[in-house]
């Protein structure tokens, strides 16, 4: 069965803080693209030819190499759409607890979430390590697969991408930052920490 994209106009009309409609319907577009193309990797990699693999180039091997990239450009998106939010929804005092755990404080992962944000184009994503116990913003930088951490949650995502904000921001990148953190929708996010049952629900 093909994915089907997935509809968040419900974000447009000012219910995503500081992006305009312009620059929510681009992103829109842009995370159909990924969608379409899973979807096309996907329907390739049923009938490749897997009887010569090769480092250097073969169809049934590039398709494999690519296919993260769609796969997660298609997933963060959707986890990013499904986080933001209008400003209305508060971490609660049990979020801010366990960002403390890990983090020292709830500014504390802001700060850092802000700085990891500026780092460079790709992705900061707040992930929970089953290993250590421990939630940490992972920097996933250059495609939508390098750099991400292994045996890891992802209980947020956002999008640092010229393309998630330059229609709105320009180069005044940390003013994008700023309103996507401070509008993001912790209803959603508090949803996935129950889902890992690190909250109660």
């Amino acid at each position: 069965m093909p994915r089907e994209p997935k509809n968040y106009d419900h974000l447009l009309g000012g219910r995503a803080k500081g992006l305009s409609d312009a620059q929510l319907s681009a992103h829109f577009t842009l995370y159909k693209g990924y969608v379409n193309k899973l979807n096309e990797l996907t329907t390739k990699l049923e009938g490749a030819d897997r009887g010569a693999p090769n480092y250097s180039f073969n169809e049934y091997s590039e398709l494999r190499r690519r296919e993260p990239v769609a796969f997660n450009g298609t997933v963060l998106h959707e986890l990013y759409f499904e986080n933001l939010g209008d400003g209305s929804t508060q971490a609660s005092d049990a979020v801010k607890a366990l960002l403390a755990k890990s983090f020292g404080s709830y500014d504390a992962w802001v700060t850092d979430a802000r700085a990891c944000l500026l780092s460079a184009h790709g992705w900061t994503l707040l992930v929970y390590d089953y290993a250590t116990g421990r939630l940490y913003n992972n920097l996933v930088h250059s495609e939508h697969h390098a750099g991400l951490f292994a045996n890891t949650h992802i209980m947020a995502a956002f999008d640092a991408w010229e393309h998630a904000y330059f229609f709105d921001y320009q180069t005044a990148k940390a003013k994008y930052v700023d309103a996507v953190l401070s509008g993001a929708n912790w209803d959603a996010i508090t949803g996935r920490l129950q889902t890992a049952n690190l909250l109660p629900r």
